[in-house]
């Protein structure tokens, strides 16, 4: 009778948590064993990955691969950051040959219930829209009739294209590439009219054009594109990537970044009850860090080597750099500012 009432309780308790008790971790636990964490990012992608002159990838999403590495090994160098195409991506970690990705890539239905892929953590809220060179003399996304247009195969692009075209009644040529680098050239080339992609994409790629003050933005944002942080479908390694990111989040909302969290750690005792839980030896995030075999400090690793989120979003894509963008009124802003970034309470 006793056996049976408790695997009743189990059984009731699994389906209130969605949890069948597994504490899976061997991708967490082969990023351990080897000291480092394969993360994917786009080879190209000024503001978000690109090469430095020591082949070394800097940019927004890199960050986040640092982030992880920063979390889990407490040093952000030990993230092995790769450069490869979208489909290539998607491919290398169906079969385990990278741990995450943080290159752009929409969660979408489909995507999300592949059993080879888990969607952690959304890090930019973005939409589809299009590029086109000034001398078209195109203002509206509306007047590219009969526009031939470049487009990545195997991206969410080709369908949120179809759509609104069909929406609007309009026709129009796809000239679909899968390679980037070929996709740009034949863009800039002439050999098409727009070119279409997520509108951060879009900035960065302007910056690519031998003169980028000849291409344009069209206005219409024909999709929503929550680009979020991919990984193998573990479920250690994706708490891990999950938390860290929050963390950056809290961070941000709580003013804490790179800079100060040294002084701020310094006089603890006179600091708001969540910074202390966020940072504190006995606060919450050393009571998660035991349960989820983090190092004891890894918030503190995470915002000292990487930074908080807005530090993140300023330092490649902020008001400073060429892109020059806000937060402001933005969805990437913090939900206390109008945006969609919620920091989860860590407590």
């Amino acid at each position: 009778m006793l056996r049976s009432c408790l695997m009743g309780a189990l059984v009731s308790l699994a389906s209130v948590t969605g949890s069948s008790f597994a504490h899976a971790g061997p991708v967490f636990d082969e990023v351990v064993s080897t000291g480092k964490l394969v993360c994917l990012v786009s080879p190209s992608a000024p503001g978000f990955s690109v090469p430095d002159s020591s082949g070394v990838f800097q940019g927004f999403n890199a960050d986040f691969c640092r982030m992880a590495a920063a979390a889990i090994l407490g040093d952000a160098n030990k993230a092995d950051i790769r450069g490869v195409g979208f489909s290539d991506s998607l491919k290398n970690l169906v079969s385990r040959q990278a741990h995450m990705a943080s290159r752009s890539i929409t969660e979408t239905g489909t995507r999300s219930a592949d059993p080879g892929l888990s969607f952690v953590a959304t890090t930019f809220y973005d939409g589809q829209g299009f590029m086109v060179p000034k001398a078209l003399g195109v203002k509206s996304a509306k007047e590219l009739k009969g526009a031939t247009i470049c487009a990545e195969d195997g991206s969410t692009t080709l369908l949120n294209i179809a759509d609104w075209f069909a929406s609007e009644g309009i026709e129009y040529k796809i000239e679909n590439i899968a390679d980037k680098t070929a996709r740009l050239q034949a863009f800039y080339a002439g050999k098409c009219d727009a070119y279409a992609s997520d509108m951060t994409a879009l900035a960065a790629d302007r910056q690519l054009a031998k003169n980028p003050n000849d291409y344009e933005l069209l206005p219409e944002v024909i999709s929503a594109e929550p680009l979020t942080l991919v990984t193998q479908p573990d479920e250690t390694l994706g708490k891990a990537v999950r938390w860290a990111f929050e963390v950056m989040l809290n961070a941000d909302e709580l003013g804490v970044n790179s800079t100060n969290i040294d002084a701020t750690i310094a006089d603890l005792d006179k600091q708001p009850k969540a910074v202390q839980r966020l940072f504190a030896k006995d606060g919450a995030t050393a009571d998660m860090a035991a349960k989820m075999k983090l190092p004891t400090d890894w918030a503190y690793q995470v915002i000292k080597q990487v930074g908080s989120y807005g530090e993140v979003f300023d330092r490649h894509l902020g008001p400073s750099t060429p892109f020059g963008l806000t937060r402001d009124g933005s969805q990437n802003a913090s939900v206390k500012n109008g945006g969609l970034m919620y920091a989860y309470p860590i407590r």
